[in-house]
């Protein structure tokens, strides 16, 4: 790295990270960390400040950025049991400083006014930045001439579904794809033939199979591989850019491994509910196996492991969480029939330590790598994928959004302590070695010695 970047002498700056372990995507190094004001100000030793923070013996990282979030959102009958603050709040715990959610329109609402009421609804509460992804649904391809106004008004990113209510048919997704690579914006798909999936969830009702064992065995992972390639594909001859959410199986790796060998521009994530979980947990007796149900679902052991390795390896992009958590009682509403639990699980405050622990603590293979795959794959990439500008590294000009992460503070996750406020966590009893116990967003301390110094309203919408 220059050497201008690493000024020495006893300047005073705002704030002063002393002592630490620098974790780059690109390298590990002994630094200090110079803040002033809302920006990072130098990299160096020696350095000064007004306020100064010994992080002797732990690592120093860019705040995690988590691009695919769901706070305070209607689905169905309920709205997910995070708010905008209590969200934000937990995702700072776990040392993530920015997020992206996602705004939908109703269908006789433009889309700059649903942008509007999205924002409005995030103001006074989100604690930390924030960024949204526009929907667009089979209602909104009458809008398509919308788009260039959402685009210059900050959403960088449009969500297209092939499942559910939203789900777009190919032709409507192709007319989409051509109005989002018109306005160099960038597509973020969910991938599934919602076709199969609701022949095969008539089939096993029909049948008398309605418990949640029932979920994943109605969305096979190779027709999650095959939306996936189909989306792709259609991509490709559009011409634009695509980005994979919620991977969840080794079928779906190969087909974007597949895309990436052709040098075409498409990215995937995958959630630490992949990594960690199995569809075993849906075998648990009454309420306990709805609360993993999600979409994708979880797969067997043999996905989970290959997904890990796909992250090490590059064929995966970042993670994300996905996160949309409904209380025990809203998920025991479907017990009677699995495809009407409310989907989706909370990971916004532990994927930061759970990716840790499994790239770096258990991933085998050079440590110093592990801790750079480790930012790059919760910071470094989901700010660059999704044009977050000054956030995800750190560097001198980049915001101050830095966290500091004690390697050896260990925690067993629970619902007691973590912040969230679903009163359940899939990760129950796990136990890391490992843990974020500082977060500075923009130059403040929010979370100091794992103390809660915020605000809500502090975050601001990020324009991308």
């Amino acid at each position: 790295m220059s050497e201008h970047l690493f000024p020495t002498g006893s300047t005073p700056y705002d704030l002063v990270i002393k002592n630490g372990t620098l974790v780059t995507a690109e390298a590990v190094f002994p630094a200090d960390v110079a803040v002033s004001g809302e920006t990072i100000a130098a990299m160096g030793r020696d350095l000064h400040g007004r306020r100064e923070i010994d992080a002797a013996g732990k690592y120093v990282i860019p705040g995690g950025v988590d691009v695919h979030v769901h706070l305070q959102m209607p689905i169905g009958r309920f709205v997910s049991t995070d708010d905008f603050y209590h969200g934000t709040r937990a995702a700072a715990f776990g040392g993530t400083t920015t997020i992206i959610d996602f705004v939908e329109t109703a269908p006789d609402q433009s889309m700059l006014d649903a942008l509007a009421a999205r924002q409005a609804l995030a103001a006074g509460k989100a604690a930390i930045d924030y960024g949204l992804h526009m929907t667009i649904g089979p209602s909104d391809i009458a809008k398509l001439d919308q788009v260039a106004g959402v685009r210059a008004a900050g959403c960088g990113s449009f969500k297209l579904y092939m499942a559910y209510g939203l789900r777009l048919t190919d032709g409507e997704l192709l007319r989409a794809l051509e109005a989002i690579r018109d306005v160099g914006a960038l597509p973020v798909v969910h991938a599934e033939n919602w076709d199969v999936i609701t022949t095969l969830i008539d089939r096993h009702l029909a049948a008398g199979r309605t418990t949640p064992h029932w979920h994943p065995r109605s969305r096979p992972a190779p027709l999650e591989a095959e939306a996936t390639g189909r989306v792709i594909d259609i991509a490709a001859w559009v011409g634009t850019p695509i980005h994979i959410f919620h991977v969840s199986c080794a079928a779906t790796v190969e087909r974007i491994a597949a895309a990436k060998a052709q040098g075409l521009p498409v990215t995937g994530e995958t959630c630490p509910q992949y990594l960690y979980l199995t569809q075993d947990v849906y075998d648990r007796p009454g309420v306990e196996g709805a609360l993993p149900v999600c979409a994708p679902p979880l797969r067997p052991a043999a996905d989970r492991d290959a997904l890990w390795g796909a992250l090490a390896s590059g064929s995966l992009d970042l993670v994300s969480t996905d996160h949309c958590p409904f209380t025990r009682a809203e998920k025991a509403t479907g017990l009677d029939d699995f495809s009407q639990i409310p989907g989706g699980v909370p990971s916004i405050e532990s994927r930061l330590a759970l990716v840790y622990d499994g790239l770096v603590n258990r991933g085998g293979g050079n440590r110093t790598a592990a801790l750079s795959r480790w930012v790059d794959v919760c910071a470094t990439t989901p700010a660059q994928r999704l044009g977050l500008g000054g956030k995800g590294r750190l560097l001198p000009g980049y915001d101050a959004d830095i966290v500091i992460f004690d390697p050896v503070a260990d925690y067993v996750v629970s619902p007691e302590s973590l912040h969230e406020k679903a009163g359940w966590t899939p990760y129950d009893g796990i136990e890391l070695p490992g843990r974020a116990v500082t977060t500075i967003s923009r130059g403040e301390i929010i979370v100091d010695q794992e103390k809660w110094q915020g605000t809500p309203g502090r975050g601001r919408f990020v324009m991308r």
